[in-house]
């Protein structure tokens, strides 16, 4: 086994001159750089809407059926299902919203 076969760094003096400053090489280009946002097709669709109304859900809805919520039922099921049922969907719809293909 050689040190090039365990898939590690491996020094190699071609890529320095005689100063010993690294020379660039193909494989330093890799990135051109982030994409600016304007630059980038995303528009306010019906994704943004469906987070909007996952909002109005969140800090709405819930907050109007803990206030409403039975006392005999038990708050704990109130105070921390709830509020946590529409935050894990207002997660998850802002994550898939903002993923794209």
């Amino acid at each position: 086994m050689t040190s090039s076969d365990d898939s590690g760094y491996v020094h190699d003096p071609s890529a320095f001159d005689d100063d010993g400053t690294r020379t660039e090489s193909v494989d330093d280009n890799w990135d051109d750089g982030p994409v600016h946002p304007e630059q980038v097709d995303r528009e306010f669709d019906w994704r943004g809407w469906v987070v909007v109304g996952m909002i109005i859900v969140a800090f709405l809805i819930a907050p109007i059926a803990i206030t409403l919520w039975p006392p005999g039922v038990g708050y704990r099921f109130a105070l921390l299902i709830l509020p946590l049922v529409p935050a894990l969907f207002l997660a998850l719809t802002a994550v898939w919203a903002t993923t794209r293909p």
